[in-house]
């Protein structure tokens, strides 16, 4: 089986700070807040200099995490139809796998189109992110070593 686990989904917000106390509210504990940018943080998305603020949030039981980010950098788009990484609300969902180019082999079989390039992140992780279906976001990771 391809598919480890799903390992968080990310949406994009315009007030980070009020959104993390709603979630808060729901239940779930931040994890922790970062500002992620540079050269690989770009490849891995497709939009080249980028410059976010993000917080991870955790369910409860650890299982499940839901990534907020707010850019700065671009400015974010309006269209969820076929919106790049930097749209308001629902944006993609992460899947750990266990072979990351034999699941884009079979996810192109089925129609699926790389969005960047297949990025390998300090020999810790390989990412990429592909539209699926209906042109859903998704990203995949597979950890390395």
């Amino acid at each position: 089986m391809a598919v480890k686990r799903m390992d968080n989904m990310g949406i994009v917000v315009e007030n980070l700070d009020a959104t993390i106390d709603f979630f808060l509210e729901l239940g779930l504990e931040l994890e922790g807040r970062a500002t992620i940018e540079g050269e690989w943080a770009g490849r891995v998305t497709g939009l080249g200099d980028q410059h976010v603020e993000i917080a991870m949030m955790r369910t409860p039981d650890g299982h499940s995490r839901l990534e907020l980010s707010r850019f700065l950098r671009p400015a974010v788009v309006a269209d969820h139809r076929n919106a790049p990484v930097n749209a308001l609300g629902y944006l993609r969902m992460m899947f750990a796998v266990d072979d990351l180019e034999g699941t884009l082999e079979r996810l192109r079989n089925r129609g699926a189109q790389l969005v960047g390039e297949v990025v390998n992140y300090q020999n810790v992780y390989l990412l990429c992110y592909i539209r699926g279906p209906e042109g859903l976001l998704i990203g995949l990771a597979q950890e390395l070593g």
